[in-house]
């Protein structure tokens, strides 16, 4: 594939940080385009000498112009589009969630449908919360198939790139993937509404108590996982339109509390959460994208105990040579 070259758009977030991680240590081109210039994320997991293999771009997702510009210019083969605005985001700003989420995503995929051909797949992130959590029957995860109804406009904006994605497939062939991810965590996360349970790993990692304000029942998936699904996706030969659950580790918080404090035995019981459940399933049919993916060896899936330790380790790392404040997660 070294004749490929990758956009993936919101790489300053999480998911998009160990994209650009993944791409550049698989010898991958990667162009990021962003409207900030913060490459904190990148920093955390990146060596500057990775980071001087990217090719960074600064543009808005919002303005067509721009994102058509910089697939033509790059010559941008696929296309990983994770820019977006999260739940409490969605919420505050409505109008800006839906110019960005919504009007930003139907820019990716009419400027890759313009290049005929030449932009082979985009593959994006929906997200669990195009469901409500009466989507699920008791005691099942949500098929892969089940209709959703989402309880947040974030959810919304979500759903309807799902049938955006549709569309262009069905008028233009446009191939593309969704993937609807749950809980990620890791480091680099450190906004959005499911954000707590690794700021709960960064305060055990300086030795502070932290408050998880809700528990119950999710899928947990660890950030780099989460991108190596988003790139296997991207080279898997495929042609259609299809979204998929992405299958991690199903917990309880006392299950995640227990994790944390098994990689910071010091911290046991100052790690506190309240017993209220996400607004979300508890789990999600992942199967047919453990099918999809099988050729390549599956998704992706670091046993969850390594993952938080390994969280805990490089926030603890990071800490001692100063890329990171001991209260940076904690404001």
């Amino acid at each position: 594939m070294t004749d490929h070259t990758f956009l993936i758009t919101g790489a300053l977030g999480c998911v998009g940080a160990w994209t650009v991680r993944n791409l550049v240590r698989t010898d991958l081109r990667a162009v990021v385009f962003d409207l900030g210039t913060d490459l904190r994320r990148l920093k955390l997991i990146m060596t500057d000498d990775e980071l001087a293999r990217v090719t960074f771009v600064r543009g808005d997702i919002t303005d067509f112009s721009q994102v058509e510009r910089v697939m033509n210019e790059y010559d941008v083969t696929h296309v990983i589009h994770l820019a977006g605005l999260q739940v409490p985001f969605c919420r505050a700003n409505p109008v800006l969630g839906a110019q960005v989420n919504v009007v930003g995503t139907v820019n990716v995929f009419e400027a890759a449908r313009r290049r005929e051909g030449r932009t082979q797949r985009v593959v994006y992130a929906s997200s669990a919360a195009v469901y409500d959590v009466d989507d699920a029957k008791p005691g099942e995860p949500v098929q892969h198939d089940a209709t959703g109804h989402p309880a947040t406009l974030y959810g919304v904006y979500k759903l309807a790139n799902e049938g955006t994605a549709r569309v262009y497939w069905k008028e233009n062939k446009l191939s593309s993937i969704g993937l609807r991810p749950y809980v990620v965590f890791g480091p680099g996360r450190d906004q959005g509404l499911t954000s707590a349970p690794t700021k709960a790993m960064f305060a055990a990692a300086v030795g502070q108590p932290y408050h998880i304000p809700y528990g119950g029942r999710a899928d947990y998936e660890y950030a780099d996982d989460t991108a190596k699904t988003f790139i296997a996706c991207a080279t898997i030969p495929f042609e259609g339109a299809a979204v998929y659950n992405t299958p991690g580790a199903v917990l309880s918080m006392c299950d995640v509390v227990s994790a944390i404090e098994h990689a910071a035995p010091e911290l046991r019981g100052r790690i506190t959460f309240d017993d209220k459940p996400l607004p979300f399933p508890e789990e999600m049919d992942g199967s047919p994208l453990e099918q999809l993916l099988a050729p390549v060896g599956g998704v992706p899936r670091k046993p969850f105990a390594e993952a938080v330790a390994e969280t805990i380790t490089l926030f603890q790392q990071a800490v001692a040579d100063g890329r990171m404040a001991r209260d940076e997660m904690l404001k």
